[in-house]
């Protein structure tokens, strides 16, 4: 397994079966150029298995801390330690990049998610309630 950070919309487009959704050429382009974006890809054969993106977060009296977004692994290569991997890829990234912590929000009844995390050395911090806002397509709440 081959661990490297997407850097051109073409590795990233390369993956997307691996998204939940086709990832969008305009949004890939958004996502790679943004300061404090990272998208990581693992390869097994030279094949796209897996990614992990992280996003930057700076807080005016806390420092930088990174938010890891999504963890996909496709299905043939999941339990083999691809998410374990692409984690701890993205935390050791997390660090050198000088972030003082890395967080990941995960549904309670995900057990998969969180083994992943636990064997990649995170622990719980308590349970919380996410909220949300969906908009519609004119900019209203739906």
């Amino acid at each position: 397994m081959d661990i490297r950070r997407a850097t051109t919309v073409t590795e990233l487009l390369a993956a997307g079966r691996l998204f939940d959704a086709p990832p969008r050429e305009e949004w890939a382009a958004r996502f790679l150029a943004a300061d404090g974006h990272v998208l990581l890809i693992a390869y097994v054969d030279g094949a796209p298995a897996g990614f992990v993106s992280g996003i930057e977060m700076l807080h005016p009296d806390k420092g930088t801390e990174m938010c890891l977004y999504e963890l996909g692994v496709d299905e043939p290569f999941r339990r083999r330690g691809i998410g374990r991997a692409l984690t701890r890829a993205l935390v050791d990234l997390a660090r050198e990049r000088g972030c003082y912590g890395l967080w990941v929000g995960v549904e309670p009844g995900n057990e998969a998610a969180l083994a992943t995390y636990r064997a990649a050395g995170a622990a719980a911090d308590g349970e919380f309630a996410m909220l949300t806002w969906e908009f519609t397509a004119d900019g209203g709440a739906g």
